[in-house]
């Protein structure tokens, strides 16, 4: 099993909170040689930094991020996570959908509000630029004067991560090719950039002696110093391009308390689970023997991960502890069923919908191709992005028949088996959404094209939170699973799991006018074509900035 350790000691650790209403940020993007696991590759770094720096802010401040992108040969834009983007739905960082990607050398600035507190996330959105070190935490506090529903005395961020040796665009020839070349299992797991590759896996007489050092300094364990009695909040986020994770720390429970932005009825848990894209608060007591240290470790789940990392330095006295059964599902759904809505917090969802979409999820072949599908379409990207060719009426760059609110053959399909998928196909049409209305979306899971295999997809929604309605194994009902759906204390989040061979139902209103993309967090999986975008009330937005433009029917269009 895939595991990264990391160590628990006894110091201070404090964080302070800027006080001004405007935070400004510039970043300097680029390449650069760095050892996060002890092997040396290219990362991209912000300001010499991965994971990048963090965004630190409080409720209503605008956040003003200046980017250079010095990448030289490659495009770059930015998604602010779990940020909504109210009334900037151009700052929403997805190139393709809200903007022209920011090219080699030039400068963009992002601007927009971070109007609820919370722990959130970026990244970058290009690509499969994540997936090469591109990412950093957005930290919300409450304003002054106001305070969290819990207490604690010092606050953490930590960001995990998955890690691979190959570039990402090794990775992407892979997935674009015939033969079919897929990513793989990642070579180490990251705790804040931080992981420890066994370098003696790659001895060979032709092995750079530099390629892979133990000694680094960039790979020195994560170490997390506390003051024994005290409560810290830990902001746990996953940053994984393919893992989902086990998160746990020896001898010592942690209650969950805040997801996705949103504060949740307690749950005690020795293990959190967490998938890409997702943010928790967990409140971790200082309550045990304070003269030696801990294990902090993550282990793979959903996946058979067998790549292993050797121990860091001062390890504790004990080994470190077994993590979760990989294959086990009732724990993770146990988990994800027990996150509700804290009282007192509580937002209940309207009643009904007005619109109800299942989305299927699927892999197959198009033309020889491996893609992965929803309702057995695969999403590409146009060349000019969606908000732009919505607000200048270029109807033609893209598909505008609508896609499929499910799939036609739904009512007899067989979630357990290698489907033929025959109709299977690829289109860039969006699905239009009228604005202020309830809609509806049942997540599906089914057999992949590997036999007995159905995997687990965390979907994250763009300009929106939504309330997580329920969650089923087998396959949806439409008659009776709604009439179990939680609409007394549902939990909204931006980012949730769809469990193997299970749905997930979620609600939301469409009251945020822009163009949205909903996909699954796993990088490869987008870039084989999971995704889809919603469109509503973009007659609503305002004048677009002629940063956005530059690309595909807008090149021609005047920019700085």
């Amino acid at each position: 099993m895939s595991r990264l350790i990391a160590l628990f000691l006894c110091v201070l650790a404090t964080m302070a909170l800027a006080e001004a209403r405007i935070r400004r940020y510039k970043w300097d993007v680029k390449y650069e040689f760095k050892s996060p696991d002890c092997y040396k590759k290219l990362v991209i770094i912000i300001n010499g930094r991965s994971p990048g720096p963090s965004i630190l802010a409080q409720q209503s401040d605008v956040v003003v991020v200046e980017v250079t992108n010095g990448l030289v040969t490659e495009n770059l834009a930015i998604h602010w996570h779990g940020i909504r983007q109210i009334g900037s739905p151009w700052s929403d960082g997805t190139e393709g959908v809200t903007q022209c990607p920011i090219f080699p050398g030039d400068t963009f600035t992002y601007r927009f509000v971070v109007d609820r507190p919370g722990t959130y996330l970026y990244h970058a959105h290009y690509g499969m630029q994540r997936a090469a070190g591109l990412y950093g935490s957005i930290q919300v506090s409450l304003p002054d004067g106001m305070a969290e529903p819990f207490a604690y005395d010092y606050d953490k961020s930590i960001i995990l991560n998955d890690w691979y040796h190959k570039s990402t665009y090794e990775q992407a020839a892979g997935l674009s090719s015939i033969p079919f070349g897929w990513v793989g299992e990642p070579q180490s797991l990251l705790i804040q950039g931080r992981g420890k590759f066994n370098c003696s896996k790659l001895a060979s007489p032709t092995l750079d002696p530099t390629a892979c050092n133990a000694t680094s300094s960039e790979c020195l364990p994560y170490v997390l110093t506390v003051i024994p009695g005290k409560t810290y909040r830990l902001r746990i986020s996953s940053m994984t391009a393919l893992s989902a994770l086990s998160f746990q720390i020896e001898g010592h429970n942690m209650t969950i308390v805040e997801a996705d932005g949103h504060y949740v009825e307690p749950v005690v848990a020795q293990n959190l689970f967490i998938y890409s894209g997702e943010t928790y608060s967990v409140l971790i007591k200082i309550d045990q023997e304070p003269s030696r240290n801990y294990w902090i470790m993550t282990n793979i789940v959903s996946r058979n991960a067998t790549a292993t990392t050797p121990p860091g330095l001062r390890v504790p006295p004990t080994g470190p502890p077994a993590g979760p059964i990989w294959n086990d599902v009732a724990p993770r759904l146990a988990q994800s069923l027990a996150i509700k809505a804290r009282q007192g917090y509580i937002h209940t969802p309207p009643p009904k919908s007005d619109r109800a979409i299942v989305f299927l999820n699927t892999q197959n072949k198009i033309d020889g191709y491996f893609h992965w599908s929803v309702n057995n379409v695969s999403f590409t990207l146009p060349h000019t992005p969606y908000l732009i060719a919505l607000k200048e009426n270029l109807h033609h760059v893209f598909d505008q028949s609508p896609p499929p609110d499910r799939l036609r053959d739904f009512t007899n399909y067989d979630i357990y088996r290698v489907a033929n998928n025959t109709n299977a196909t690829s289109s860039n049409a969006i699905y239009r959404l009228k604005f202020n209305t309830t809609v509806d979306i049942i997540l599906q899971n089914a057999n992949t094209l590997t036999a007995n295999t159905s995997e687990t997809h965390p979907w994250h929604l763009h300009g929106h939170d939504f309330w997580v309605l329920g969650y089923g194994t087998g396959k949806f009902d439409a008659d009776n699973d709604p009439k179990k759906y939680n609409l007394v204390n549902p939990i909204k989040k931006n980012t949730v799991a769809v469990h193997p061979y299970g749905w997930t139902a979620l609600r939301f209103v469409a009251d945020n006018p822009g163009v949205w993309v909903f996909h699954c967090h796993i990088e490869p999986h987008l870039y084989m074509g999971m995704g889809v975008v919603f469109e509503e009330g973009v007659e609503r937005v305002g004048k677009l900035p002629s940063e956005i433009m530059g690309c595909g029917e807008t090149k021609g269009f005047k920019r700085p």
